[in-house]
């Protein structure tokens, strides 16, 4: 299913709350951005209490229940998990991974609140939740009928509202410097092979496990706990990082003045992370029209062409991906600012012979 719309994690309470309370909802979504705590989150939040069926672990019968005779007819018994008297939310979790014929077995659940004869206490809610196909998890093709009886709604991650939740969660305090800096890398797309791929929840089993360890952290130990819970350039990433701060490195201290490129080459990792981070500190603060922009930012991109002709003199190649155009060859970095490079970094050259 492509989506239309996306909404964020702090979108999608309201959203229930207006959709979920008069028709059952599906969210849709990449693995570990969140789906079911939201969920669940939302029903606390109405004082409802979470049912939760897992959509790969169900068969027919754990909807509809077994049939039993009662004055001489059969009539069917829906679990105890879902024949409950007072109102609850029934979450339906990994529903577009189960078999078609559970899926059939929802119709009735998902349209009228009823199994059977039972029907769900008023104020009782559905939602639903799964991946797409496109993100390489268990994902089968849900019936149109079954498409066609709920609300849809599409969740996107959002860096802000992550680490506004990590903020009180408890997060490893490397974690959430780290994705402020660097917010693009809260998720990547699920890989194409078994491997680790970063998301909201990757990055809270890090958080875990960094805190697990407590004072042997060593950069061994980092290294191994974060190449076994993200992406790989993420991991790597992040692993420099923590040799910035134990090195008290910091590309702020660089653009102030206070600290020049690291040139020893045990620190190698260290300087290609300062240097990611003032590509991105370049993209994000340059105006992309000078004449336009703030004194401030005329002031920094005076002080970005000096830091890239000290990079330069250290390592032309780094100097090169600061100023590297994106995969598919367009600039990153404003056309002005590109120039201005060209033209004054050989002037640069002739000052400081």
């Amino acid at each position: 299913m492509l989506p239309v719309r996306t909404v964020t994690p702090r979108e999608l309470p309201e959203l229930l709350l207006g959709a979920a309370l008069v028709r059952p909802v599906f969210v849709w979504g990449q693995p570990g951005i969140g789906k079911s705590s939201l969920v669940e989150e939302f029903a606390a939040s109405l004082d409802l209490e979470c049912v939760s069926l897992l959509g790969t672990q169900l068969a027919p019968e754990d909807l509809i229940g077994v049939p039993q005779i009662v004055d001489g007819r059969s009539r069917f018994c829906p679990p105890e998990t879902i024949a409950r008297d007072e109102p609850y939310c029934l979450f339906l979790d990994e529903l577009n991974a189960a078999s078609h014929d559970v899926m059939k077995a929802f119709y009735s659940l998902v349209l009228d609140r009823r199994v059977g004869s039972y029907t769900m206490p008023p104020g009782s809610i559905v939602i639903g939740a799964g991946n797409r196909s496109t993100d390489g998890a268990i994902a089968r093709t849900m019936p149109t009928a079954l498409v066609n009886r709920m609300v849809h709604l599409h969740l996107r991650s959002s860096a802000t509202d992550w680490l506004v939740w990590a903020a009180s969660a408890g997060i490893h305090p490397w974690i959430t410097a780290y994705l402020t800096e660097r917010p693009d890398q809260l998720t990547s797309p699920p890989p194409r092979v078994e491997e680790p791929f970063s998301t909201p929840r990757s990055w809270h089993m890090l958080s875990d496990t960094l805190h697990a360890f407590r004072t042997t952290l060593d950069d061994d130990v980092v290294a191994t706990l974060a190449h076994a819970t993200l992406t790989s350039s993420h991991a790597a990433a992040f692993c420099s990082y923590v040799k910035t701060l134990r090195l008290q490195y910091g590309i702020e201290a660089i653009v102030r003045g206070d600290l020049a490129w690291p040139s020893d080459p045990a620190d190698r990792d260290v300087l290609y992370f300062l240097v990611e981070s003032f590509r991105v500190k370049l993209i994000r603060e340059l105006p992309a029209d000078k004449d336009r922009g703030p004194t401030t930012g005329r002031a920094f991109a005076h002080r970005a062409k000096a830091m890239l002709f000290d990079l330069a003199t250290l390592s032309l190649e780094m100097a090169q991906l600061v100023v590297a155009a994106d995969d598919d060859g367009n600039p990153v970095l404003p056309a002005w600012f590109l120039v201005e490079v060209t033209r004054d970094l050989p002037r640069l050259v002739q000052q400081r012979a």
